[in-house]
């Protein structure tokens, strides 16, 4: 019964690296969304739509039921799969990714959302500067680099068609949500700074899960506190063996 880790914006199944390395079970998938550091399928159009079939389709191959994690937009996947597939899913994990009536987009992600201004900003996003602002955001500089190295034009355009796509998530999803009934941990860093801890609270308590809270850590827990978040996840998966 494998592990499925799903990475979110701007990275790649490369944000796992820290975190799988200190897990002792070996069955890890860590798919690299269409369009992030990998080729789009034929007729693959970017929204939150598509990328949530295209991970059933991951699911489905495997042929069994996954623990299934998501961080950033990865999260968001995360709840919305559980929600319309439970049958897929023995248990799920994520964390700092909203699907919140009351969650107002960041900044950046609403000016990603706004034709014109979403491409100016995309053609300042890369190589230095790119590093330096994950870095400024709590990313270790290394893996910062290396995310930015990966940052073309297929991902910038990519990203805003999902953002595009998601203006009104929290209403479309949230009562979805609601509804799962699967062993759930919300995994939050504690010192978002895109995400306020009370949306993973809101979380917990709407699908009844176990609540984490990974202090000291910005948006990236799994590059920031990946033995923290390593052993968190082996204790919940433990616990519904």
């Amino acid at each position: 019964m494998p592990a499925v880790l799903v990475h979110g914006v701007p990275d790649t199944h490369r944000l796992w690296d820290k975190l799988r390395s200190r897990l002792s079970r070996r069955d890890i998938l860590t798919p690299s969304l269409p369009g992030f550091g990998v080729p789009l399928p034929p007729d693959f159009h970017p929204t939150k739509e598509a990328y949530v079939t295209w991970l059933i389709g991951e699911i489905e191959r495997v042929g069994v039921p996954v623990d299934l994690v998501g961080h950033d937009w990865g999260c968001l996947f995360v709840q919305r799969v559980v929600s319309v597939r439970p049958d897929l899913i023995r248990t799920w994990g994520a964390g700092n990714g909203p699907i919140d009536r009351e969650y107002v987009w960041h900044d950046l992600a609403q000016q990603w959302q706004t034709p014109g201004v979403g491409e100016a900003i995309m053609a300042t996003m890369g190589g230095d500067a790119l590093a330096e602002g994950l870095a400024a955001a709590g990313v270790p500089a290394e893996d910062a680099r290396t995310a930015a190295s990966h940052m073309d034009e297929r991902m910038k355009e990519c990203i805003l068609g999902l953002y595009r796509s998601a203006v009104r998530v929290g209403e479309e999803w949230e009562a979805d949500v609601a509804r799962i009934g699967r062993p759930a941990l919300v995994l939050w860093s504690r010192d978002d700074p895109y995400v306020a801890p009370r949306f993973a609270e809101r979380l917990a308590e709407r699908v009844r899960g176990e609540l984490v809270f990974l202090e000291g850590c910005g948006h990236w827990w799994p590059l920031e506190h990946p033995a923290e978040a390593a052993a968190a996840l082996e204790r919940f998966w433990r616990a519904h063996a």
